[in-house]
């Protein structure tokens, strides 16, 4: 390796870097903004995702046999469930288990004793792996013999469901405006950076310097543009995360929000990771620019 021209090439940087403090500056705090604003943005989805995945996740199937079912149909049905890759767990619920239940949960309301048979069928409470399975795995029970019928909330489901569907495609929306937005105001900065040195660019390439060479260090510059805005956006971000988050969470008891979801060494790394990406592409394309002109 040549210690002299990585010498020269760390010294292009930050000479580079700290000729213009004042855009650099700029470039750094709404590199620090966006990415505040997108992990913000990243943590509050993760944590509805979380939230809307634990009720999904508690949501079970009841399964109920025909009044004529026989033991050795019942039993078939378990068995089938017990082999199905989407399913977690199979319960059954005799008749009799189920009379004790609806007393318990209707404490004493509804007066069983004057019944003179038990009116409730067999069942089996069902739950599935993957939530966004429960219609399907709903639908395929119910064609099986010895099902009467089906029962889960179908409404609830499907509105969850919905909903993160629509949590999916509006973080892409949000996520790619903030990398563009950052992008841009990295690019602008590099321009204006080599518009500045665009006379010692062209003497380095009536020189033989190749492009890659040249480029080089203002990719670099971006890059540390855009990790000293994230290293800062992740010092705001943990303080609203240890102050601010448990202020909201006493403010709305009523909504059960989960922090644990959020897996934040993994997310703080990429978004330093996204900041030193954007500022390397910025630099990529705003240099790129100039030297094919």
């Amino acid at each position: 390796m040549d210690w002299g021209k990585v010498k020269f090439f760390l010294g292009e940087v930050l000479r580079n870097f700290t000729r213009n403090a004042g855009m650099q500056a700029t470039a750094i705090g709404t590199v620090a903004i966006t990415i505040i604003l997108l992990g913000a943005f990243l943590f509050v989805r993760a944590t509805l995702a979380g939230l809307g995945n634990d009720i999904l996740s508690q949501i079970e199937v009841s399964a109920y046999f025909t009044s004529d079912a026989t033991p050795h149909q019942e039993a078939q049905v378990r068995a089938a469930l017990g082999r199905d890759a989407r399913i977690a767990s199979v319960e059954f619920v005799s008749k009799k288990r189920g009379l004790a239940e609806l007393r318990e949960q209707t404490h004493g309301s509804i007066d069983t004793s004057l019944l003179t048979e038990n009116p409730l069928p067999d069942k089996l409470r069902v739950k599935v792996v993957d939530p966004s399975e429960v219609p399907a795995v709903a639908a395929s029970i119910q064609k099986m013999d010895g099902v009467a019928n089906v029962v889960f909330p179908q409404t609830v489901v499907a509105r969850l469901l919905a909903l993160g569907g629509v949590l999916r495609r509006v973080g892409i929306g949000v996520i790619v405006t903030f990398l563009v937005v950052a992008g841009i105001i990295i690019s602008n900065t590099i321009r204006l950076t080599v518009f500045a040195r665009r006379r010692e660019i062209s003497i380095m390439q009536l020189v033989g310097a190749t492009n890659m060479y040249i480029r080089a260090p203002f990719i670099c510059e971006g890059m540390l543009d855009g990790v000293l805005g994230s290293l800062i956006a992740l010092v705001a971000l943990v303080f609203a995360r240890l102050w601010l988050w448990p202020k909201l969470l006493l403010a709305l008891p009523w909504i059960q929000l989960n922090a644990t979801s959020v897996n934040g060494p993994m997310l703080s790394l990429e978004l330093v990771a996204v900041g030193a990406a954007i500022g390397a592409l910025a630099s990529w394309i705003s240099v790129g620019r100039h030297l094919r002109t």
